[in-house]
């Protein structure tokens, strides 16, 4: 297993595939990552040479915001959001979504399961 940005990339994928293993690049950014390394995207990961880890390694560092770093700026900027009571930080508080989607009928992703409310069920007929 290699090691990019302090996360273990499974080695029997392609290259291109596992770096997206790592949060804060897809795969448009492991396709940069690779060109401008001048490594080949479709090699294996446990075929990679020491100096070709070294220069992905590089350029992820030199290049790239990823895992920790970009995790606490997110964090950083939903919170700046809800301190200065913004809609979207309102609606990031709310847990609910905050880009315009509906939410009468959709939007259970991140509103979480259905919580029952009383009187759902038919009551029982009852003797007289």
């Amino acid at each position: 297993m290699a090691r990019f940005a302090n996360v273990e990339v499974p080695a029997d994928k392609q290259l291109r595939i596992s770096l997206t293993y790592i949060y804060g690049i897809g795969n448009k950014h492991a396709m940069d990552i690779c060109e401008s390394a001048k490594v080949d995207p479709y090699k294996r990961v446990k075929d990679l040479t020491e100096s070709e880890e070294i220069k992905i390694r590089e350029t992820i560092d030199a290049n790239y915001e990823v895992e920790g770093d970009l995790r606490r700026r997110v964090v950083g900027n939903i919170k700046r959001l809800r301190d200065i009571k913004s809609y979207r930080g309102e609606r990031h508080a709310k847990n609910l979504p905050v880009r315009g989607q509906r939410t009468r009928t959709n939007g259970r992703t991140k509103r979480g399961k259905r919580i029952a409310i009383g009187g759902a069920q038919p009551k029982a007929a009852s003797k007289t």
